[in-house]
């Protein structure tokens, strides 16, 4: 079933984006330089809920492969990459604190190492 957000049910729960929001979002990316990707679009373990995830990662492969710096932050958004054989630039598994890192939040880590 493919119902725009504010149309979904009581009791129901949203677990992928629709074809719309689909579209959306990949022609959102024609023409950028740098990709970054942090979480699934949708519940891409399961195959019913993947059509979001497949979309949007065979479009960051695409564009990684044309040149596109592609950054993937996350285990989820990788597991998500790797189902559907996907690509980037770079890979990091730690999707919180990379956005943390992203928003100019101080990162413990970090600090400790620009003490050393």
């Amino acid at each position: 079933m493919d119902v725009p957000r504010e149309e979904i049910p009581d009791g129901w729960a949203g677990v992928d984006i629709g074809g719309n929001s689909r579209r959306i979002f990949a022609g959102a990316l024609d023409g950028v330089k740098t990709i970054f990707w942090n979480g699934p679009m949708g519940i891409f373990e399961i195959d019913d809920f993947a059509e979001g995830s497949r979309v949007i990662a065979e479009k960051v492969t695409h564009l990684t492969d044309k040149g596109v710096f592609t950054v993937v932050g996350g285990g989820d958004t990788i597991a998500c990459l790797n189902k559907f054989n996907g690509r980037a630039a770079h890979v990091s598994t730690g999707g919180g604190a990379s956005l943390e890192f992203l928003s100019g939040k101080k990162l413990p880590a970090l600090e400790w190492l620009e003490e050393v």
